[in-house]
């Protein structure tokens, strides 16, 4: 049940904050900092990668936990901040570090399966919207 909850926040928000998450990529300190990231040793890019992502992954959850407790507009600025954190942080670590990083084999055979689990997920959304769509032409004028 939380997974689904998180996949319909994430799918209702990411157009929401797509467009911050770019502006901020595009700054000159981030840039800087990505290639910084890029100069470092693979373990260190593994080491950096993993501080903030173990940090916004789990608030994700805390933040789905503050909702269901009553506290709906504490809850939803908690998920936000938990997804820009992921997606400024922890996406551009990546970014910065990905040729390093691919050259763990295990990180590379993670992110193939990652990458193919994306894919069906996406195919899997796109059927339902058509067959969403296809009923709604059917069904409503």
């Amino acid at each position: 049940m939380i997974v689904v909850t998180v996949s319909l926040v994430e799918a209702i928000l990411r157009p929401a904050y797509r467009p911050i998450v770019n502006a901020i990529m595009t700054l000159g300190v981030v840039t800087r900092l990505e290639a910084w990231i890029a100069t470092l040793p693979r373990l260190a890019i593994l080491l950096l990668l993993a501080f903030p992502f173990a940090i916004a992954e789990p608030m994700k959850v805390v933040a789905l936990v503050i909702i269901a407790r009553g506290h709906v507009a504490i809850g939803v600025v908690t998920l936000i901040a938990a997804y820009l954190a992921t997606f400024l942080i922890v996406e551009r670590i990546y970014h910065a570090g990905r040729e390093k990083l691919l050259t763990y084999r295990w990180l590379a055979w993670v992110m193939r399966y990652v990458a193919l689990a994306r894919s069906l997920y996406d195919g899997i959304k796109l059927s339902a919207v058509g067959w969403l769509r296809a009923m709604k032409a059917r069904f409503l004028p």
